[in-house]
C-alpha cells in the first residue's frame, strides 16, 4: 500500500477529495457537483475528471470514498455496518467499484442502528468523522452533535461507535421557509442573533414542537417581529428543540464554522457546552484510520 492515496467525501449535493500523502493532506478540492448532479449515473467518468490532474501526476492512486455514493442512489449500494463498530467493521465491509483507468476504488459502509427512542436509524458518511474525531481527541466516551440537513446524536466509547439518533432539523428548517405559510414573502437577510436567541428560548415553552413553530406566524402578525426576523427565529426554534433531546451538559459539535457556531451559540442558552471540531479534518482523519485498518493493503 503506498504512502499516497485519495479520500472522497461524496454526498448528494457536494464532492469534496484530499489527496493524502501517508497521514497529511497535501491538496484538496470540493465542487457542487453532488451525486444528483451526475449524468446518466456515470459516476466514474464524472470522478475521473474530477481528478484528472491528481491522476495524471502521481498515477492511478487508491480512492476510498464515503458518503450517500454508497447510497441506492449512488455508485453502488454498499450495506450498513450494524453498530457497535469499529473502524475496522467498515473496512471490512466496503465495497470495490470498477475504474477504468485502473486505480483500487473502494465505498465504505454506512451505518445502522436503534436509535435511543427505539426506531430504526441510518448514517452515511458521518460515521467517518465520528471515528475522525474519537481519534484526533480521544477520551474514554464522546457524545457528538453533526448538524446538517439531516442532524445526528451519537455516542461514542473507546473509538468504537455506539448508536446515534437522527434529527431532521435542517430539512425540516428548508421546508417551513420554502414551501410553508411561515416563509411565504420573506426578505433574504443575515442571521438576527436576537431572533435566533428568542427561538431558542421559545423552544423549551412547549414540548409540542408543530405547535411552538406557530408562533413564528403569531409573534409576526401581533407585530413582535419582523418579517427578516421570522427565519432566525425558526432556526433557533428547530435547534433549541433538538438540543433538547440532549439532557447533558457537555458534548462536542462537528461541522462548518458557520453551523457549529450557531449550535454553540444555543447550547449556551440551554445550559451546555460544546466543543467545536472541524467537520473536513474529521473526515479525513477517519478515513485515514479506515484505510490504514489493514483491510486495503
Amino acid at each position: 500500500m503506498g504512502k499516497k492515496w485519495i479520500a472522497i467525501d461524496w454526498g448528494t449535493t457536494n464532492f469534496r477529495a484530499f489527496l493524502i500523502n501517508h497521514h497529511e493532506t497535501e491538496e484538496r478540492r470540493s465542487a457542487p457537483l453532488g451525486l444528483l448532479q451526475v449524468t446518466d449515473r456515470r459516476f466514474g467518468a464524472t470522478l475521473q475528471s474530477l481528478l484528472n490532474d491528481w491522476l495524471i501526476q502521481h498515477g492511478s492512486l487508491p480512492i476510498l470514498m464515503a458518503g450517500m455514493v454508497g447510497s441506492q442512489q449512488g455508485w453502488a449500494e454498499v450495506p450498513y455496518v450494524t453498530l457497535p463498530a469499529r473502524a475496522g467493521d467498515f473496512a471490512a465491509h466496503a465495497v470495490e467499484v470498477t475504474t477504468s483507468w485502473g486505480s483500487r476504488c473502494h465505498i465504505v459502509a454506512g451505518a445502522t442502528c436503534e436509535s435511543e427512542w427505539g426506531f430504526p436509524d441510518v448514517m452515511r458518511g458521518e460515521e467517518v468523522q465520528l471515528l475522525g474525531l474519537a481519534e484526533l481527541h480521544p477520551a474514554a466516551t464522546h457524545r457528538v452533535i453533526l448538524p446538517g440537513t439531516h442532524s445526528k446524536h451519537a455516542k461514542l466509547r473507546d473509538g468504537s461507535l455506539i448508536d446515534f439518533s437522527t434529527f431532521m432539523t435542517g430539512e425540516l428548517y428548508a421546508t417551513l421557509i420554502n414551501h410553508s405559510l411561515l416563509g411565504k414573502d420573506l426578505p433574504s437577510c443575515e442571521q438576527n442573533d436576537a431572533a435566533f436567541d428568542l427561538g431558542v428560548a421559545n423552544s423549551k415553552k412547549s414540548p409540542f414542537l408543530s405547535h411552538a413553530i406557530f408562533s413564528a406566524r403569531t409573534l409576526r402578525l401581533r407585530g413582535t417581529m419582523t418579517p427578516a426576523q421570522v427565519s432566525s427565529y425558526l432556526y433557533g426554534l428547530l435547534i433549541g428543540s433538538e438540543l433538547a433531546a440532549l439532557e447533558i451538559e457537555e458534548a462536542w459539535v462537528v461541522g462548518s464554522p458557520a453551523l457549529t457556531l450557531s449550535y454553540q451559540r444555543a447550547a449556551r442558552q440551554c445550559g451546555m457546552s460544546l466543543h467545536a471540531a472541524d467537520g473536513s479534518a474529521c473526515f479525513v482523519q477517519g478515513l485515514s484510520q479506515i484505510y490504514h485498518s489493514g483491510v486495503f493493503a
